[in-house]
């Protein structure tokens, strides 16, 4: 029996990917007797490029179920079979990594299409599935999701079978990944840490800080880190003898730790996170004329800036965003660079500031309330989420732009004035780091309770 499958995923990082669509067919080796076919909420982002490749996205999978959902459903349908994939090597690792994070033993053997098609249908210039389906004359549609791509895998699979009628390449390419076993001691350290939101930090012999890291899901985590098989992670598991944590109730308090604790200790496994977190920022000149410009450049921490962005691409997009919702024009945001109407003023979505047609008085009245809203400076608020219990409540002060620092509260504590604010507030250090957290996090969180400090001190 075969579990004939296809999975579509985040992309991203080795072994940090999550599943977002997966299709499986079980196959008796005449027809098929059962079918899984589903869409995954892989509780991460999904990459810029998949999203253009599957057309999945985001939004999609949010009503989706997540893999622990549909994981009993996965173990029944391929027990007893032999998973088949196209590129085997890659469905069969994504999916054992996903059982991993429950901490399931998923091991099933494996057949590569790919593998088997090269061995029995020599002589192509490709082996990809869509141009080897297409030499072959089989049917193939919705290419790049989990249903197409299965399907014609298949039919591929009957092919293969038909040229094998004794099935003796079949059985020499059936391949078994045995699971590592993992070391009690990393077993031990998971189970000492909670499934909460938080920052935790893995400790050497010595007790030195090697890796400091924060999730929403602490004991999630940690299983990645020592399930994964990469360079870094073994190293890791190598070297960690004890984990301490920190639970903080909320991401935004998790980030900001995080950034401050590796800035302090400077982990040997931080590299990456000790340099600065954004690459671009989003700045405002006033032309000759008098209209005012939105300019997303290069980060400099010299210059006075907006907002700033993890990288180019979602400083783009955030952009056209901003474009659309004040309705401000293309030319002024140097989205486009070129004289002349910009295009939405052709489709009549921007009122002529291109050409003159708007005065920049009542332009530039869209653009400060733009301003006035996203930009920092001289903002005072704090910043008011759930707390670690079902009682306490969060709270990150800013004053003047600057962050000041964190704290925590019962629910029944009145925030009535600075002094009593001030009074459960833990300093912490203000940097460009800091500020672009509380900024993207912030930009990205819709129903985030943002109190100016106006309405606590009146």
């Amino acid at each position: 029996m075969y579990a004939i499958l296809d999975i579509e995923t985040t992309g991203g990082k080795y072994n940090e990917e999550g599943i977002t669509e997966i299709a499986i067919y079980k196959f008796d080796g005449h027809q098929v007797v059962d079918q899984f076919i589903t869409l995954v909420n892989p509780e991460r982002p999904i990459q810029a490029f998949v999203v253009g490749l599957t057309g999945i996205n985001n939004g999609m999978l949010t009503d989706a179920p997540k893999f622990h959902e549909i994981a009993k459903r996965i173990i029944e349908i391929t027990e007893g079979c032999i998973i088949v994939a196209h590129n085997a090597q890659f469905d069969y690792r994504i999916l054992s990594l996903e059982f991993d994070r429950l901490g399931y033993p998923y091991e099933r053997t494996t057949l590569c299409s790919v593998e088997l098609s090269q061995e029995l249908l020599p002589g192509h210039d490709s082996y990809s599935l869509g141009k080897l389906t297409k030499t072959l004359g089989i049917a193939m549609s919705n290419r790049h999701r989990a249903d197409g791509d299965a399907i014609a895998t298949v039919k591929l699979f009957k092919l293969l079978l038909e040229k094998d009628p004794e099935k003796t390449i079949i059985t020499k390419a059936i391949r078994s990944f045995p699971k590592k076993h993992m070391d009690t001691k990393l077993k031990d350290l998971i189970r000492s840490v909670p499934s909460e939101t938080g920052v935790y930090f893995m400790h050497n012999v010595n007790g030195t800080i090697i890796y400091i890291g924060k999730s929403k899901n602490m004991k999630k985590r940690l299983t990645q880190h020592f399930t994964n098989d990469n360079r870094k992670s073994k190293q890791i598991q190598d070297q960690v003898e004890t984990v301490t944590y920190q639970t903080t109730g909320t991401e935004l308090i998790a980030l900001l730790k995080e950034n401050a604790e590796i800035k302090r200790h400077k982990p040997k496994f931080n590299r990456a996170l000790r340099r600065t977190k954004f690459k671009v920022q989003l700045t405002h000149y006033t032309d000759s004329e008098g209209y005012i410009h939105l300019k997303t450049e290069r980060a400099d921490g010299r210059k006075e800036s907006i907002t700033t962005y993890s990288n180019s691409m979602s400083a783009k997009a955030n952009l056209e965003r901003i474009i659309d919702s004040y309705d401000l024009c293309q030319n002024k945001t140097l989205y486009n660079e070129k004289s002349g109407n910009c295009f939405n003023y052709t489709i009549k979505k921007c009122n002529g500031a291109c050409i003159g047609g708007e005065s920049p008085e009542s332009y530039n009245q869209r653009v400060q309330a733009f301003l006035d809203k996203h930009s920092y400076k001289n903002k005072s608020m704090i910043i008011v989420e759930r707390g670690r219990t079902s009682i306490e409540r969060s709270v990150v002060l800013v004053e003047d732009g600057i962050f000041v620092g964190i704290g925590y509260y019962k629910s029944d504590f009145q925030l009535n004035d600075l002094e009593s604010l001030k009074s459960i507030i833990t300093p912490m250090e203000d940097n460009r780091d800091a500020r672009h957290i509380i900024q993207s996090y912030c930009r990205s969180r819709k129903r985030l309770k943002i109190i100016p400090l106006d309405q606590i001190t009146n």
